[in-house]
């Protein structure tokens, strides 16, 4: 099953965890916090743990970011995790992926499975899709 939504960033914060011990690369590594409300057949709330290699003023890098989500996917309620992370040179994404965290579901969702995406369109509008299963009986 398919499931289209728009989310927005609600809040973004930066924390002070730095990898231990201290390595020098060409990019600087952070972590930060983020909430997401998404809105449409994926509708609720996200808290992520984002964290990325990533220069800020060339828009070079790579992130990794754990989701959790609380919401209804086509109106069916519960909780999940899902993983994803893109690569960037600039202007483009690639090395994608996106997975759903295997028995993460909850409520309506549990024994949810499948993998998904994000995108951003070139007016801002930041966009998720989950193709999605639900395990035998929540159907």
């Amino acid at each position: 099953m398919r499931a289209d939504g728009t989310f927005s960033v609600k809040a973004f914060v930066p924390t002070e965890l730095k990898p231990e011990p201290p390595v020098v690369t060409g990019l600087p590594v952070g972590v930060a916090t983020i909430e997401k409300h998404f809105e449409g057949e994926v509708a609720g709330r996200a808290a992520t743990l984002f964290t990325a290699a990533y220069d800020q003023e060339s828009g070079v890098g790579t992130y990794v970011a754990m989701e959790s989500f609380e919401g209804s996917l086509h109106g069916r309620s519960g909780a999940f995790n899902f993983v994803h992370s893109a690569t960037t040179s600039g202007s483009d994404r690639s090395a994608e992926f996106f997975h759903i965290v295997p028995a993460s579901g909850t409520g309506d969702l549990a024994g949810i499975s499948g993998t998904g995406g994000l995108a951003v369109d070139a007016d801002g509008t930041h966009r998720i899709w989950l193709e999605y299963e639900l395990g035998a009986g929540d159907a």
